[in-house]
């Protein structure tokens, strides 16, 4: 059994953490286990019609984001490591600091002490200095950095299909395989199989 600690963040996109936690759900010998921040909680509700409950009965295990005796907050806990999408840049500038003041970023920072992957999926635009700073920090540190942003080479000609393709990304950091997912083919690119129209 593959476990994976997800954590959704304030930051806009919180539905491509519910298209995450969706497209676990079908994946069989993987075990999510689910940190909301408040933030997220409040763009959850700007940004989707879906409440706090519906998004955490999708995940196998939730925690409450101040609950620091959570499971998830100890290395003897054993996972394959976690995905913060979105990753905000004030959750980015706590991992980067270790300023584990949630449940979140203990998390995150156990992760990195137990030297398991973290990937973090930023969403911001643009990328301010400190930002970068930051981001070049948690990357030295062995996180890997996947911004969601757009692909055209695979004919990705709606939403649904964009968000679909960084999902792919995101989980081939973990060896998973993502159905539907459509990686770099030249052919395709080249205009074998169609382009997309503007």
């Amino acid at each position: 059994m593959k476990r994976l600690i997800i954590g959704i963040t304030g930051a806009s996109g919180v539905v491509m953490g519910v298209e995450l936690l969706r497209a676990l759900r079908g994946m069989s010998g993987v075990e999510t286990h689910l940190i909301m921040t408040e933030g997220a909680v409040s763009t959850l509700r700007c940004e989707t019609e879906l409440s706090p409950d519906e998004v955490m009965k999708m995940a196998d295990q939730t925690y409450d984001n101040g609950d620091m005796t959570a499971l998830v907050s100890s290395g003897s806990f054993r996972t394959e490591g976690m995905i913060v999408l979105p990753c905000s840049m004030k959750t980015a500038a706590g991992i980067a600091s270790g300023f584990s003041s949630n449940l979140l970023l203990r998390a995150a920072d156990v992760c990195l002490k137990e030297g398991r992957k973290l990937v973090l999926v930023p969403r911001e635009m643009p990328l301010s200095p400190i930002h970068l700073r930051n981001l070049k920090e948690l990357a030295d540190c062995g996180c890997s950095i996947v911004p969601p942003v757009l692909t055209f080479y695979n004919g990705a000609d709606t939403l649904e299909k964009q968000v679909r393709h960084i999902l792919g990304k995101i989980l081939m950091q973990f060896g998973l395989q993502l159905e539907g997912f459509c990686p770099w083919d030249p052919g395709f690119a080249y205009g074998k199989t169609g382009t997309i129209a503007l």
